[in-house]
């Protein structure tokens, strides 16, 4: 350092005191045993899903527990093709793939078109479905389990196919949503949709031409959202939907597979970590693309009312 600076009466050099560093070096050390506590259970699926019975009953208790069985990779490649086509379970994943596209985009339209009405529209009695949807969204969904399957079975009947409607209806609706919806749509200046209206388009034509372009990142958290609640559901569809027949295509989802997966008599434990793999799979993906735009619909999102 040039001794002139260090001769300056005001001159303090920059040391880190003490303190801030023990505080650093605390954080990442308490950073670091979280993130064990987390990866761990995700390394141990992994390595479980590349070995036998013999390997896994080998590992128990050591370190091999957490690392795949690199001498027979022969056997996870086994594993997954089992799961995937002695199970069935694509058949499964392709069921939750189609349920959640139908969900995601009924989402988008009806709580999307809700959220704008709150937002954007005045009419009687708008505060008080204001209080009502914040009212709605802390009541536990456990509580309207059995009224909401005593409405489906009398209106829809619960018959095979038409069962399939007693999944997807109800997932289209989510009181969270129409708040996240609304809460967004609020920070939208309004001078977009005043130059619409001057350019002729009616309400529906402001919503769907100006406010839905400007809202990508709340449609992809709420399309996110959407994806992993119905790629996760499992109590709901199995009091819906019909167990499957020997021959024909199953309708339940994948998560209600895995239970059926589970209880079949001589599947390993591999194969089981396999079946879970190929389940998260999706959920990691999909977050991990969307993540930037989750963080965006949260941050300009706001509270206001």
């Amino acid at each position: 350092m040039d001794k002139s600076i260090m001769d300056l009466p005001n001159f303090r050099p920059n040391k880190t005191p003490v303190k801030k560093t023990v505080k650093e070096v605390i954080y990442h050390i308490v950073g670091i045993v979280l993130s064990l506590i987390f990866i761990l259970p995700i390394l141990y699926m992994l390595a479980t899903s590349t070995k036998g019975e013999v390997a896994y009953a080998e590992s128990i208790g050591t370190i091999n527990m957490f690392l795949p069985d690199f001498a027979n990779l022969g056997v996870a490649f086994e594993n997954y093709k089992s799961v995937l086509l002695d199970y069935d379970i694509w058949k499964y994943a392709t069921n939750s793939f189609i349920y959640a596209a139908i969900v995601i985009v009924l989402n988008i339209l009806i709580n999307g078109l809700a959220g704008y009405v709150m937002a954007k529209l005045t009419f009687p009695g708008k505060r008080l479905l204001s209080f009502m949807i914040i009212f709605l969204i802390v009541v536990p969904v456990e509580t309207s389990i059995i009224p909401l399957y005593s409405i489906v079975k009398i209106m829809l009947g619960l018959k095979q196919q038409m069962s399939v409607l007693g999944v997807i209806l109800p997932a289209a609706i989510s009181i969270f949503n129409v708040f996240l919806f609304m809460q967004f749509f609020q920070n939208i200046p309004k001078e977009y949709e005043e130059a619409a209206r001057i350019d002729g388009a009616n309400t529906l034509g402001v919503f769907f031409k100006v406010i839905l372009p400007l809202s990508k990142p709340i449609l992809a958290t709420v399309a996110v959202f959407c994806f992993i609640g119905v790629w996760n559901d499992y109590l709901w569809p199995s009091m819906i939907l019909p167990a499957a027949d020997d021959g024909t295509w199953p309708l339940l989802p994948i998560q209600t597979a895995l239970i059926t997966i589970k209880s079949i008599e001589g599947i390993t434990t591999g194969e089981i970590m396999a079946s879970l793999v190929i389940t998260s799979v999706p959920i990691f993906v999909t977050y991990v693309a969307a993540q930037k735009y989750i963080v965006q619909g949260f941050g300009t999102s706001g509270l206001k009312m």
